[in-house]
């Protein structure tokens, strides 16, 4: 299966590493390496991060903040995150362009669809931050949508695992890894690959996701080259 166009949706805790809060340059540094890799080829991509090893919205009514309040702060985390991955990306030579679902100038472009394209068809790599801009919606859904508005061809789920499994393999040993589902599939087992609105979204737009483990170097390359290196939901 080849893509020209992919949309990569990483998550913020990934890119704690071995820390318990913020950003771990080695794994920065892995990631970066990773998208270059694939970038180098000729393939255009496009990424949305999360900001869970910074602040979680979804977490903020337990340590007493409003919900929607939560979710505007856990939109900021995922820019702090996207400039850091920008930074990355220019280190090794890479053109890129950061948009934002919040308006916020000094930092980055609003997000404008046929921007974000023009910026894709030139070559740079174009990471969305701040989710749509809106409370109650995740960066999965974000990911859906995004993918969705710049006719990407695939949303690869970068994970701490190797693909979907039939119950959460650092549980239980005896989990079972899908090499690939039908949406319908893994909707009738309860399989959690995304929030029920990302998953609807890609569902009804036939885009395919592929869920792999995003911290085992080189998985991303493997992947563009049609190598079984996740789990393929279409």
């Amino acid at each position: 299966m080849k893509f020209k166009r992919i949309l990569l949706k990483l998550s913020g805790e990934a890119l704690m590493g071995a820390r318990k809060f913020g950003i771990d340059p080695a794994r920065l540094e892995q990631y970066a390496l990773d998208v270059k890799s694939v970038h180098d080829k000729g393939i255009e991509i496009a990424i949305v991060i999360g900001g869970g090893n910074i602040f979680r919205g979804v977490d903020s009514e337990k340590i007493g903040i409003d919900r929607v309040q939560g979710d505007y702060m856990g939109m900021l985390a995922t820019v702090i995150n996207g400039m850091a991955l920008q930074s990355a990306f220019e280190k090794l030579g890479m053109f890129t362009r950061l948009m934002s679902g919040i308006n916020m100038d000094q930092v980055c472009e609003p997000f404008i669809k046929r921007r974000a394209e023009r910026h894709l068809e030139k070559g740079r790599v174009v990471i969305f931050g701040a989710g749509i801009g809106n409370p109650y919606f995740t960066t999965d859904s974000t990911a859906a949508l995004r993918a969705i508005e710049i006719h990407a061809d695939v949303v690869l789920k970068g994970t701490r695992v190797d693909g979907v499994y039939s119950s959460d393999p650092e549980k239980n040993a005896d989990a079972t890894r899908y090499k690939q589902l039908s949406f319908q599939e893994a909707f009738q087992k309860g399989l959690n690959i995304m929030d029920m609105t990302a998953f609807t979204l890609c569902q009804e737009n036939n885009l395919p996701i592929i869920v792999f483990d995003m911290n085992r170097a080189g998985n991303l390359a493997r992947i563009m080259n049609g190598e079984s290196a996740g789990t393929l939901i279409n």
